[in-house]
């Protein structure tokens, strides 16, 4: 299988890092020159890497085309280009919706939409898809594992959790200030709640037949810090607040698919 990535930032990066070293069957895999520092340096990776100034090329001889360009000049890029009738495409292009995509191609192509995360490179993300494909949830699986939304309206909900990642490491940043203020080094502060966190992490990943409530109380003595910690946390507003940060942002991926 060929594979092409038009658009070559920070996630196709991430996406072809992990792929170069799973076993998943690709023979070729084709990347438009922007960014060049990247593109070169996943070249000098792997002999299956090429790298190519046109993007119609791309679209020419890749079996899979992914689209990873930013929504701001994705239109520009996409709408100059030839697809083929019935060619896989998949777009990692945050809030531009199925509508438009199909309208810039021109073509009648078989879409999928889908939110890479950067722990694919290390083939430990997890990524949603939307609708279910045989051939991209093969894919990912070689990336780490796959959630398939059985609705739009549940592949949105995924991209709004997805940017919990910047709260993560606001949240730790946060203790990790604390700490300091309680004399510990920042090395300290960072390499201890970096482990806590790995294993309560890992812990959840070895069972996911518990669900996180369970898991909660398993770890929380009545009337211990742990519970006295969540207490204090809810009750200060913090439960309410990050739902309505979830809400928002929802509603922000929302609203771009139904301007």
């Amino acid at each position: 299988m060929r594979i092409g990535f038009i658009g070559t930032g920070v996630i196709t990066e991430a996406i072809v890092t992990g792929l170069i070293s799973s076993d998943f069957p690709v023979t070729e895999i084709i990347l438009s020159e922007r960014s060049h520092a990247k593109s070169a340096r996943l070249a000098a990776a792997d002999k299956r890497v090429r790298v190519t100034g046109s993007n119609q090329q791309i679209v020419d001889e890749a079996d899979l085309v992914f689209l990873a360009v930013r929504p701001q000049i994705a239109e520009q890029v996409i709408r100059p280009l030839n697809f083929r009738a019935g060619q896989d495409v998949a777009s990692l292009i945050a809030t531009v919706t199925f509508e438009s995509l199909l309208d810039w191609i021109g073509a009648d192509v078989k879409i999928t939409r889908s939110i890479p995360l950067p722990a694919v490179a290390t083939r430990r993300g997890v990524t949603a898809i939307y609708p279910a494909d045989d051939q991209l949830e093969s894919f990912y699986d070689a990336l780490g594992s796959v959630v398939v939304a059985q609705s739009l309206d549940e592949f949105d909900a995924y991209a709004a959790a997805s940017a919990l990642m910047g709260l993560y490491f606001g949240v730790m940043e946060t203790a990790s200030d604390w700490l300091c203020g309680q004399g510990t080094s920042p090395q300290n502060a960072q390499s201890y709640l970096t482990k806590i966190f790995l294993e309560l992490s890992r812990k959840a990943d070895r069972a996911p037949e518990i669900d996180f409530a369970r898991l909660r109380d398993h770890h929380s003595t009545p009337g211990g810090l742990n519970q006295q910690m969540f207490e204090d946390f809810s009750e200060s507003g913090g439960t309410q607040a990050l739902t309505r940060a979830l809400e928002n942002v929802a509603k922000r991926v929302r609203d771009a698919r139904n301007p």
